[in-house]
């Protein structure tokens, strides 16, 4: 088993591994008995060991499970959901009085507020009338003892978007808002209480498997470059070989998509002369929702995810192709109208662990297998700058003398004031290379770690791309 980071990460590694193993060996999914016998079997009892009491806790499994053997990629919109009965521990949030009120007599924060909604009980502290206020800070920017903070829940704090906010009534549940949710999984990998969900395609993809396998035909699987920081007991040659015993035929880096996709970038730069990167999908829905004056400089490019899948599927037409990265972006993305017949499903790093788990495969007793490799300039696309310096040597390749001005962005309050400063004129750039987690893909909400030590192993798996390529140029062609 894994070591993850959270009891979070735990609990929905825990459910996917029973859920999986059950399919396995029934041949088929659980009813709303064997759910519940389920979720028995994963919280015994009789002590609760993260919430309330193990009845609560079976019934947030529960749910767990439903969204496993519900979830399409041909039907649901949202890739991120609230599980209602987990999300009512953290407080609505918002300004609230503490107890560094000392009641005084000048009332500097009840004449601060426009909306007339503190009063003071009993002539003594403060007390906000919640129905009231707008949240707009004015009462804890006039008291004189910092005694009104803004509480924001994790969630609502990770996302930039605002697109999260609490559903005030008699049950106080995060509410998303689909109009503005990017799918970027922040709040996913922020909420303490495992609350927020990115919906799992893994009964799918077993589904697909066994046809392929009853059929003769070949399921092909892509990883992303940040495979190099996930796994990192194992070699990465270990891991791939244990993805084909789980029955996938072949396994295609995302870094080759890379390569194309940076040469592709590269002559589409030129041609435009001005270019925002096409990689990550959460930057680029970013831009088309809050920004759309801005979309037209967004590379006509695929992903490197859907232009290796491309290149499989035009080499295999009756195969199936599904995408493992740490992206809960790339799940929405599958089903957009340029990607959509491309890549068939896609499942993250955790979900890959608990699927090799659950098969009971030692990784640590198989022997590294070749797979189709990408440079090293391609599996830099995992980390934030990556393509953009993989398009100057595709570029430098190509003895091109276009001078590229850009510039780097990682993480939504980043993206969001560059291009800003992009779009009132104040930033000259002619291509932007955008990431929406921090750090890259590496800081994605689905891996399996997220500290320095694999942000380490994935920039030295990215300087042993395949050493008999030149560089992207080559390696495309």
């Amino acid at each position: 088993m894994a070591v993850f980071e959270t009891r979070v990460q735990e609990l929905k590694y825990t459910v996917l591994k029973n859920v999986i193993q059950f399919i396995d060996n029934n041949k088929r999914t659980p009813d709303f008995e064997e759910v519940y016998n389920l979720s028995n079997k994963i919280i015994p009892g009789p002590k609760a060991s993260f919430r309330c009491c193990i009845y609560k806790e079976r019934a947030i499994v529960q749910e767990r499970i439903k969204y496993i053997l519900n979830s399409s990629s041909k039907v649901d919109t949202n890739v991120i959901k609230v599980i209602g009965i987990a999300c009512d521990e953290c407080p609505i949030g918002g300004y609230t009085v503490t107890d560094q009120c000392r009641g005084c007599i000048a009332h500097k924060c009840e004449q601060a507020c426009p909306k007339k909604c503190i009063s003071f009980k009993d002539g003594l502290k403060a007390s906000i009338d919640k129905t009231k206020c707008v949240n707009c800070g004015m009462c804890a920017k006039a008291c004189p003892y910092s005694a009104i903070e803004n509480r924001i829940r994790p969630c609502e704090r990770a996302c930039k978007q605002k697109a999260i906010t609490p559903n005030i009534g008699e049950t106080n549940e995060a509410v998303i808002n689909d109009a503005k949710c990017i799918h970027c999984g922040a709040c996913v990998y922020t909420c303490p209480f495992g609350a927020i969900v990115d919906i799992s395609y893994i009964k799918e993809i077993l589904e697909m498997l066994d046809e392929a396998k009853a059929n003769g035909k070949n399921v092909y699987a892509i990883v992303a470059p940040s495979i190099g920081g996930n796994f990192v007991n194992f070699k990465t040659g270990q891991v791939i070989s244990a993805i084909k015993k789980l029955g996938f035929y072949e396994v295609y880096e995302a870094a080759l998509g890379a390569d194309m996709v940076a040469l592709e970038e590269s002559g589409e730069l030129e041609e435009r002369g001005k270019l925002f990167s096409s990689c990550c999908p959460a930057y680029t829905l970013y831009i088309r929702k809050f920004m759309p004056e801005l979309a037209q400089f967004i590379s006509d490019s695929p992903s490197p995810m859907a232009m290796i899948g491309k290149f499989i599927k035009d080499k295999d037409p009756n195969s199936k192709v599904v995408f493992i990265g740490p992206c809960t972006a790339k799940k929405s993305e599958i089903k957009h109208p340029r990607v959509k017949g491309i890549i068939d499903s896609a499942m993250t790093f955790e979900e890959l662990q608990a699927f090799i788990d659950a098969r009971n495969i030692d990784v640590a007793s198989l022997e590294e297998v070749d797979y189709k490799k990408g440079s090293s300039f391609g599996r830099g696309f995992a980390q934030c700058g990556g393509l953009s310096a993989a398009v100057k040597e595709a570029l430098k390749e190509k003895n091109s003398n276009f001078e590229v001005k850009g510039t780097n962005v990682d993480g939504m309050d980043n993206i969001r004031t560059t291009l800003l400063k992009i779009k009132n004129g104040s930033l000259d750039v002619n291509f932007l290379e955008g990431m929406a987690c921090e750090g890259g893909c590496i800081g994605g909400p689905c891996n399996l770690q997220h500290n320095i030590k694999s942000k380490l192993a994935v920039s030295q798996f990215s300087k042993q791309g395949d050493n008999s390529i030149k560089g992207n140029v080559d390696n495309v062609k």
